[in-house]
């Protein structure tokens, strides 16, 4: 029972009294409920601390969060959370950097960040709202929403095919690649663990609807499963491919689709050891 109790101050300490404005029902306060049951756990056991974690987050209703959610962080311009989570960890690499964006942010203005950041491989976390809309400007299409999708900016609907983003993560080289579904925010909070205790950058995809825009494209849970933990780069790509974004057919696979250990941006880079290993950022190096 002390354990349990110890656990809701925990993440009533993650909330904050900010008035919340996503639409009644919106999948994105499961994905507010499964970060802070993550946190709460990492917390509650002892491994990290509040003040070690930061986030940024990017424009869209995904970026409400950061009214939200009790982090420091930085509020960034449309397509940056990315690089400016990058400048924490250079700043910081004790810190444990959530950045949250939307595919509308990421996979537009923010792919070519996207695309390197494997290379990279810096201890943070990438988190991605994906309801394949623009929804906070009122619906229209992203880089991922399907053809035929129909919005004030294209009417007749959207001719180009979907992006792929879980088959780009891979090809970009990222080490840690994942899928989740919002509305199971029990499993979202277990992936997003691994994701944090990941050494390098992980991504972290999370599927959901969107209740006002782009609605056709929804409720696509009778073709989603779960798959344990893959560490074979082929097996993710054969994962990657039994789904398109392009419609309600073939298989959403959830879950850990690829996981490889690699060299963290830390570990190739002498003195971001050294800032980690003192457990300080760069004002505390002497």
């Amino acid at each position: 029972m002390w354990g349990r109790n110890k656990m809701k101050d925990v993440k009533e300490k993650l909330g904050t009294k900010n008035e919340n404005t996503w639409c009644p029902g919106c999948p994105n306060f499961l994905i507010l409920e499964s970060v802070k049951k993550c946190l709460s756990d990492l917390i509650v056991n002892g491994k990290i601390k509040q003040e070690d974690f930061a986030m940024t987050t990017d424009i869209g209703c995904h970026a409400k969060i950061f009214d939200y959610l009790n982090l420091s962080g930085i509020y960034c311009l449309h397509g940056r959370a990315l690089p400016t989570a990058l400048g924490m960890t250079l700043g910081n690499p004790n810190l444990r950097v959530l950045s949250f964006m939307g595919d509308g942010a990421l996979y537009s203005e923010g792919a070519g960040h996207f695309m390197n950041i494997g290379r990279f491989n810096p201890n943070m976390v990438l988190i991605v709202h994906d309801n394949q809309s623009f929804s906070l400007t009122t619906g229209q299409p992203t880089p991922t929403s399907q053809q035929g999708f129909k919005s004030k900016a294209e009417p007749s609907g959207e001719v180009d095919f979907p992006l792929n983003p879980i088959k780009i993560a891979l090809a970009s080289g990222i080490g840690f690649v994942a899928r989740c579904n919002a509305k199971n925010f029990n499993h979202t909070a277990e992936i997003l663990k691994k994701a944090i205790n990941y050494n390098g950058f992980a991504f972290v995809e999370i599927i959901q609807d969107c209740l006002i825009f782009n609605k056709d494209i929804n409720n696509k849970d009778d073709i989603m499963y779960e798959v344990e933990d893959n560490s074979d780069i082929k097996k993710a790509f054969d994962l990657a491919d039994k789904w398109d974004y392009n419609g309600k057919k073939g298989k959403i696979a959830l879950g850990v689709l690829y996981c490889s250990e690699g060299k963290s941006l830390d570990e190739k880079w002498n003195i971001l050891s050294e800032l980690k290993k003192k457990g300080v950022g760069w004002k505390g190096l002497k």
